[in-house]
């Protein structure tokens, strides 16, 4: 049946690609789920860990029972629970004020009872994944490797609003796709597995040696060490032969769109800058056009 699916979407490509932008649009949607609540659930999982380990100090010498008892209160958040409601009035959003794109354009960007505005970015999460897992299903056809790099791109678009809100890129997401990388080049899907796992490696300890030599001389921090886990995730996708080119069209980014904070937004020059969303960006690029820009700038040294 799988084989018999394959062919029709290979004898028809528009719908096939319809198939993938709308089913990648249904899961924008659930993608905004995970970008607003995993988070939450993460603060929610390590202030139970500090409770539980140090549960006979917080309880006897500094909580309050009233302040134990509301805490203990608070619902546990899931991907799945509670449900979605507005967060000004607490209304239930219905099914059909739910449906991607759609229901928001419909609705005008508001909550059909209060009336509150409902940011511009959750149909353009939506929209995102379903353009970008359409770029991938046009470059790479009718194959296993398009489904690989688009649960990727699913991946990438988390990371991205995740690491832009809270300056973190969760090991829940960056390891396993991380693994998941080096399962597909098994079989040398996208590159030989030697490459990969090589990548993996050049991926992590090439951001792992910056950060250090960056600390030695200035006493700083310069980013995080979820940056080097996803330099690594990319490193086991796509060998280690072109992650000059993520790095540099990342870091290229970076201080491009740092030194425009600085100038127009007055960001001080002290304060952070998440990476994630660069590498993320740049790996999906290279991911996709990698070989390309390669083939092009050693045009340009000939």
């Amino acid at each position: 049946m799988f084989t018999d699916l394959m062919t029709a979407f290979e004898q028809n490509l528009t719908i096939f690609y319809g198939v993938v932008a709308l089913f990648s649009l249904l899961i924008g949607s659930f993608l905004n789920v995970v970008i607003y609540r995993l988070p939450k659930m993460m603060e929610q999982g390590w202030y139970k860990e500090c409770r539980e380990f140090l549960a006979d100090e917080l309880v006897d010498n500094k909580q309050k029972p009233d302040q134990k008892k509301e805490q203990e209160a608070k619902p546990e958040i899931t991907l799945s629970k509670p449900a979605s409601t507005c967060p000004k009035c607490g209304h239930l959003i219905r099914f059909y004020e739910n449906i991607p794109v759609i229901s928001w354009v419909f609705l005008r960007g508001k909550c059909s009872q209060c009336k509150n505005k409902i940011s511009a970015r959750y149909p353009f999460i939506e929209l995102a994944t379903a353009i970008l897992s359409t770029v991938v299903a046009v470059n790479f056809g009718v194959t296993i490797t398009t489904l690989f790099i688009i649960l990727l791109t699913y991946a990438l678009i988390t990371l991205t609003m995740i690491d832009y809100d809270h300056m973190l890129l969760p090991d829940q997401i960056t390891l396993p796709f991380l693994w998941l990388g080096l399962l597909v080049n098994i079989n040398g899907t996208i590159v030989p597995l030697q490459d990969a796992v090589i990548g993996a490696a050049v991926g992590y300890m090439s951001l792992y040696s910056i950060f250090w030599g960056f600390k030695l001389l200035t006493g700083k921090e310069g980013m995080g060490f979820g940056d080097f886990k996803l330099v690594a995730l990319f490193g086991a996708w796509i060998g280690w032969q072109l992650l000059p080119i993520l790095i540099l069209m990342a870091s290229a980014v970076g201080a491009i769109i740092g030194i425009s904070l600085m100038v127009f937004k007055n960001h001080q020059r002290e304060q952070a800058i998440p990476f994630g969303p660069y590498l993320a960006i740049a790996g999906w690029i290279t991911m996709i056009w990698g070989n390309s820009i390669w083939s092009w700038y050693l045009s340009t040294l000939v």
